[in-house]
């Protein structure tokens, strides 16, 4: 599969994930979250590259999706996760919260998402 194969999955179950909480269907958001997972994962096998396709989701039209890649690209494109994060974290709704979460554990050096 090509890597936008990847990040077009990954956008899709991130997007799917949030539709099915905010619906109350969290078993079927979880399927959605690990299959965004296994996108990531396979991303991150392909090394920077797969790492830098991601971060085409920056600009991605949904918040959920744009927090969501710049939490696993933190460590990766700090300045530019950082920043989509702190714009998203200005608003409300479950993806600011995520965001604002996210920057918290990234200031107390609790963040862990993709450390290799």
């Amino acid at each position: 599969m090509s890597l936008e194969k990847f990040v077009e999955s990954f956008a899709q179950n991130i997007a799917a994930q949030t539709d099915c909480i905010l619906r109350g269907d969290a078993r079927a958001g979880n399927k959605h979250a690990e299959k965004a997972l296994a996108a990531f994962m396979s991303l991150r096998e392909k090394g920077d590259a797969g790492r830098d396709a991601l971060a085409a989701l920056f600009s991605h039209a949904r918040m959920d999706v744009r927090v969501t890649a710049a939490a696993f690209l933190l460590r990766h494109k700090t300045a530019e996760a950082t920043a989509v994060l702190e714009e998203a974290a200005k608003g409300q709704g479950l993806a600011a919260l995520g965001a604002q979460q996210t920057l918290r554990n990234w200031k107390d050096g609790s963040w862990a998402l993709d450390l290799v």
